[in-house]
């Protein structure tokens, strides 16, 4: 499977799940267990890569803002619901957390920004499939910290600061 094949799966199961996230990795997981573990593991690469590109003090200002707080686990989340919008938000996210402001439509924390079972699709596939765990996949380790400068996430003026335009549409 390759970095297309990845994003129009994806793609194509979220807008099946008119963007509820947990039918969203219902639908993953099924589409998953049609193909042979190996596209299924070539799919968990692609999603643990952009997973671990995702984790930015940035990112996570970012979801500390539209979630109003985030947590270490709220942030791992948020970061498997962000690959789940898709291409086009996920990099534009990951280039300039300020694009989600105009990338995202609207947000309600309520439904929106926890993707935690969208983390774990693969997995499922893979299991079911084969009746065993996933395998380590081979990546390197991620860093032990977000990339980027650090902020406090619980103050809410650094929030403001560093992303203003996010703040202003959602923060608050």
């Amino acid at each position: 499977m390759d970095e297309t094949e990845f994003w129009e799966l994806v793609d194509s199961t979220r807008e099946a799940a008119e963007g509820d996230p947990d039918d969203h990795a219902e639908l993953l997981v099924e589409r998953l267990a049609q193909l042979d573990p190996d596209a299924v593991l070539d799919f968990a690469r692609h999603f643990e890569a952009r997973y671990n590109r995702a984790d930015t003090w940035d990112l996570r200002a970012a979801a500390a803002i539209l979630l109003g707080g985030a947590s270490d686990v709220a942030f791992d989340y948020f970061r498997c619901w962000l690959i789940g919008q898709g291409r086009e938000v996920f990099e534009g996210a990951v280039h300039d957390p300020e694009a989600l402001a105009e990338l995202l439509e609207d947000f309600d924390p309520a439904v929106d920004g926890d993707g935690e079972e969208i983390g774990f699709a693969a997995d499922e596939a893979y299991e079911a499939l084969t009746g065993v765990e996933t395998p380590d996949l081979g990546l390197a380790p991620p860093p032990p910290e977000p990339v980027g400068d650090p902020l406090d996430v619980d103050d809410d003026t650094a929030l403001a600061e560093r992303l203003p335009r996010l703040w202003d549409r959602f923060g608050g």
